[in-house]
C-alpha cells in the first residue's frame, strides 16, 4: 500500500500518559508525605520533575502538542471538583486549612470524616472521585493547577493543550449530595457550572494555552433528550465565548452516537473522536454526518486501553479516509495512555518473541509518531517501521504459543447442564444452614488480610535467591497461622486465610495458569497511589494443577470454623488483564471458567465448605451502550456458572463486588445463581441493599459496612447503623456483615480496630432481633 502525503500536516498528540514514573516515584513520594516522611515542598518538587520528564519525553518521541492538567496526585475529576470549587461541606474546614491536606482528606478520608465515595471510570478498572452536588452547591474557578502546568510546559518550549473534564460529563458523573431533595440531578446545575468553566478557559489563555480540550465520555453513553440537549446548550455557550483558547472536544471508549452530530455543529474549533474496537462505527457516523468542515478532527486510531501492537496500515487507512472528512487530521491513541504500562523495553522477563508484539505507552507514542509521518509525508517514509509491523501481526497470528486444540475442544464440548446448579437455591440454603451451623448476621471477611512489609519482602528474598522455597514457605505459613488466630480470637464466624502468598487477586492465578504471561515493571494506576500490573492474555488457557488447595487447606486445619475458598471469578480474570484481542471475549472466559471449575472441584473434595468466587469486574465490563449489554451479560453470567456449578448442594458459593453501580446490573446478579454475594456499600450508605430489595434478590447478601479504601476505623455504633439500614431491605437470615472489600492495602492496626468494631456492631445487632 502507497498513499501520498496528507494536504494539510498532521500533528501527533496524546489525551494524558501514566503518572508514576518508570520506578513509581509519586507513589513513593505521596505515600511518603502521608506518613511524614516526605515534606510537602518535596512532594511538589517530585511531581513537577516527573510531569516535566514526560512532557521532554513526549516531544523527543515526536509528539507536537504535549497534554497538560491530565497529571493528578490522586485523580483528575478529583482536580476537577477543586477547579470548579465543588468542595463538600465536611471537606472545607480541611482544604481551607491546608490545601493539599484538604484534597488528601477529600481521597482518603480521615477519622472524623468520610471521603468522597469511589467508583469507576466508565469501563476501565480506574476508579475515580464521585462529586457530591446539590442545589446549594456554589461553583468558584480555581484553574491554579492547570494554568501552572501550562506555564511549565510553555518554560520548557513546548506545545500545550490542557485536559480538562467536561462540564457535561462532570455533572453526569456527580451524584446527589447528602442531604439533597429526592429527584435532585446534578446536571440541573448546568448553567451555574458553565460560567466557571469560561472563568476557567479565560485563564487557560492568559497563560498561554493556544487549545484546550475538554472530555465528554459520558456522551458515549446512551444519553436522554433532555442530557443531549445540555451537551448542546453547553458548548453553544462555551464556544461563542470571546476569551477562551480554540476548544477541542474528546470522547472515547465508545461511539458517539446521537451526540455526534450535535458536537459537529456546535461552535467549537475541533473534534476528538476513538475509532478503535467497539467505536469504530464513528467512521462512518462521522460520514453521514457530513464531516467536520473548517475543523479539526483528533483521530484515535491507536487502541490506548490494550498491549498489542497497533495494525499501522489498517490505521493508515482509517486516517485516508477521515482526510476527507476534515479539515486537518491529528493522530492520537483512542483515550488517556493513563491505562497502559509505561514501556514494554523494560520487560526482560518475556520471550524475545512475544515482546514484539507488545506496545505500552513508549511504544504507543511511538505508533502514533509513525501514522503521523505516514500521513504527513507518505507510506514511503515509513516503509521500514511497516515492514516490521506487518512481520509482527503475522507472528503472533500463526503462532503455536496462542493456540491449544485440548482447551479448544472442551470449551466447545461444554453443555447447558453444566452450567446450572441442579439443586435450586432453597434446597442448598437449608443443606448449608444445616452443615456451617452459623448464627443470624454472620460475620466474615471478603478475603486478604494486609499485605505488610514482612510479606513483600519475603517475596522479594525468595525472587533473589535470599531464601530458598523452604524458608518463603514457613513464613507464609507463620502468616496464616497469625490470621487464623486473630479471627478467632476476634470472633469471626467464616474464617479466610488471609491470601499471604498472593501477590494480586489476578495475577497470583495468572501465573499459574497457561496462556498468560506476566509483567514485572507493566504498573497501571488502579486509584491513588493503588498500582497493579495486570498480566497479558496471549494463548489458551488451562490449570496444569491445583492453585489454591493447600494454603485453604492448611488453614482449615488451624481452626474448627470454615475457612473460604478464595478465587478470581472468569470475568474479572479477564478484566484486569490485558486481554487478547485475536477471538471473542466469551470464548476466552469460557476457557478461563472450566480452569476455575476444576479448582472449585479440587477444593470442594479438599473438605473446603465455602468457596468465594470473586467477580468485582462484572459491572465494569458492562458495554457503555444498551444495546450491547445482552450479549455480553449472557457469556459473563454462564462463565461464572461454568466455574461453580459442579459443587454439592451443601457446599456454599459466595462471591463479591465493589466500587460499581450496581443497579445496572442487578438481574445478572441474580442469574449468578451464587448463595451469597457481598457487595460495597459503606461509602454509598446501603444503596445497594435498596436495590437488592427492590429487584426481589431471594438469596444471601452482604453489604460492606466498613469502607477498606479509607484510613479512617469507623466505629460499632456507625457499623451497627449501616447494619440497621441494610435490615431496612434485607431479612436477617439472608444478611451477612462484612466489610467492603479485601484488606490488603490497609495496615494491621486499623484492620484489627475496624474488624473488632464490626464484630461488635453484628452481635449488638444480633441481640436487638426478635426471637426466631
Amino acid at each position: 500500500m502507497t498513499t501520498k502525503p496528507a494536504a494539510a500536516a498532521a500533528r501527533a498528540t496524546v489525551y494524558g500518559y501514566p503518572r508514576q514514573g518508570p520506578r513509581r516515584e509519586l507513589k513513593k513520594a505521596i505515600e511518603g508525605y502521608w506518613k511524614g516522611r516526605v515534606s510537602a515542598d518535596a512532594l511538589r518538587s517530585t511531581a513537577a520533575e516527573l510531569r516535566r520528564a514526560t512532557w521532554r519525553r513526549l516531544a523527543e518521541a515526536g509528539i507536537q502538542e504535549v497534554p497538560t492538567g491530565d497529571f493528578s496526585y490522586y485523580d483528575h475529576v478529583l482536580d476537577t471538583t477543586v477547579m470548579v470549587g465543588a468542595i463538600p461541606d465536611r471537606h472545607r474546614d480541611a482544604v481551607a486549612a491546608d490545601p493539599l491536606d484538604g484534597y488528601f482528606a477529600m481521597a482518603r478520608g480521615t477519622q472524623d470524616v468520610p471521603p468522597l465515595e469511589m467508583t469507576k471510570w466508565f469501563d476501565t478498572n480506574y476508579h475515580y472521585l464521585v462529586p457530591e452536588l446539590g442545589p446549594d452547591t456554589v461553583f468558584s474557578a480555581d484553574p491554579a493547577k492547570q494554568a501552572g502546568e501550562v506555564r511549565e510546559a510553555l518554560a520548557l518550549g513546548l506545545d500545550p493543550r490542557p485536559v480538562l473534564v467536561g462540564p457535561v460529563t462532570y455533572l453526569l458523573l456527580s451524584k446527589p449530595a447528602p442531604g439533597a431533595p429526592a429527584g435532585f440531578e446534578p446536571l440541573t446545575l448546568l448553567d451555574r457550572l458553565l460560567p466557571v468553566y469560561a472563568d476557567v478557559l479565560a485563564d487557560l489563555r492568559a497563560a498561554g494555552a493556544p487549545w484546550v480540550q475538554l472530555d465528554e465520555p459520558a456522551l458515549v453513553q446512551d444519553r436522554t433528550p433532555a442530557e443531549l440537549a445540555a451537551a448542546e446548550r453547553a458548548y453553544q455557550v462555551l464556544g461563542t465565548l470571546t476569551d477562551r483558547p480554540k476548544l477541542l472536544v474528546a470522547s472515547y471508549f465508545d461511539r458517539l452516537g446521537d451526540a455526534l452530530p450535535l458536537l459537529a455543529a456546535a461552535p467549537v474549533e475541533g473534534l476528538a473522536l476513538d475509532f478503535t474496537g467497539s467505536a469504530a462505527g464513528n467512521l462512518d457516523a462521522l460520514a453521514a454526518a457530513g464531516g467536520l468542515p473548517g475543523k479539526r478532527l483528533v483521530a484515535g486510531v491507536v487502541n490506548g486501553r490494550n498491549i498489542w501492537v497497533a495494525d499501522l496500515e489498517k490505521a493508515l487507512s482509517t486516517l485516508g479516509t477521515l482526510l476527507g472528512l476534515a479539515d486537518r487530521v491529528d493522530v492520537a491513541a483512542s483515550c488517556s495512555l493513563l491505562h497502559v504500562p509505561l514501556d514494554a523495553a523494560a520487560e526482560r522477563d518475556i520471550d524475545p518473541q512475544i515482546l514484539r508484539w507488545l506496545s505500552f505507552a513508549r511504544q504507543k507514542t511511538a505508533e502514533i509518531t509513525t501514522l503521523e509521518r505516514g500521513l504527513a509525508q507518505g507510506t514511503d517514509a515509513i516503509a521500514a517501521e511497516l515492514a516490521a509491523n506487518r512481520a509482527a501481526l503475522s507472528a503472533r497470528a500463526t503462532s503455536p504459543l496462542t493456540r491449544d486444540p485440548a482447551v479448544r475442544a472442551r470449551a466447545e464440548a461444554v453443555t447447558g447442564a453444566e452450567t446450572r446448579r441442579p439443586q435450586p437455591y432453597e434446597r442448598r440454603a437449608a443443606a448449608q444452614r444445616e452443615r456451617l451451623g452459623l448464627p443470624a448476621l454472620p460475620t466474615t471477611t471478603i478475603g486478604s488480610f494486609p499485605q505488610t512489609a514482612e510479606l513483600r519482602a519475603a517475596r522479594a528474598d525468595l525472587r533473589a535467591r535470599r531464601i530458598d522455597t523452604a524458608g518463603y514457605e514457613e513464613r507464609i505459613r507463620k502468616e496464616i497461622q497469625d490470621v487464623i488466630s486473630f479471627q478467632e480470637r476476634t470472633g469471626l464466624d467464616v474464617l479466610v486465610h488471609g491470601e499471604p502468598e498472593r501477590n494480586d487477586m489476578v495475577q497470583y492465578f495468572a501465573e499459574q495458569l497457561t496462556g498468560y504471561l506476566a509483567t514485572r515493571h507493566g504498573w497501571v494506576q488502579s486509584y491513588g497511589t493503588r498500582y497493579v500490573r495486570p498480566p497479558i492474555l496471549a494463548g489458551d488457557v488451562a490449570r496444569p494443577g491445583p492453585m489454591t488447595v493447600r494454603w485453604t487447606s492448611y488453614a482449615q486445619s488451624l481452626t474448627g470454623r470454615p475457612v473460604k475458598g478464595m478465587l478470581t471469578g472468569p470475568v474479572t480474570m479477564l478484566a484486569w488483564s490485558f486481554v487478547r484481542d485475536d477471538q471473542p471475549l466469551g470464548d476466552t472466559a469460557r476457557q478461563v471458567a472450566l480452569a476455575l471449575r476444576d479448582e472449585v472441584a479440587d477444593l470442594e473434595a479438599a473438605g473446603t465448605s465455602v468457596i468465594q468466587v470473586d467477580e468485582p469486574a462484572l459491572r465494569e465490563t458492562l458495554p457503555l451502550r444498551a444495546a450491547d449489554r445482552p450479549a455480553y451479560l449472557a457469556w459473563a453470567t454462564e462463565a461464572f456458572r461454568l466455574a461453580t456449578s459442579g459443587v454439592r448442594p451443601e457446599t456454599q458459593v459466595h462471591t463479591h463486588m465493589c466500587y460499581a453501580e450496581f443497579g445496572d446490573i442487578v438481574e445478572a446478579i441474580d442469574d449468578l445463581d451464587a448463595d451469597v454475594i457481598s457487595l460495597e456499600a459503606a461509602r454509598s450508605h446501603m444503596q445497594v441493599a435498596g436495590e437488592l430489595a427492590a429487584h426481589g434478590y431471594p438469596r444471601e447478601a452482604g453489604p460492606g459496612v466498613y469502607d477498606i479504601h479509607s484510613p479512617r476505623v469507623p466505629g460499632a455504633g456507625e457499623a451497627a447503623d449501616l447494619l440497621r439500614k441494610g435490615l431496612e431491605a434485607i431479612p436477617a437470615e439472608r444478611l451477612w456483615v462484612n466489610p467492603d472489600c479485601g484488606l490488603k492495602t490497609r495496615g494491621w492496626a486499623e484492620t484489627r480496630a475496624s474488624l473488632e468494631n464490626l464484630v461488635a456492631a453484628a452481635r449488638t445487632v444480633r441481640a436487638e432481633l426478635p426471637p426466631s
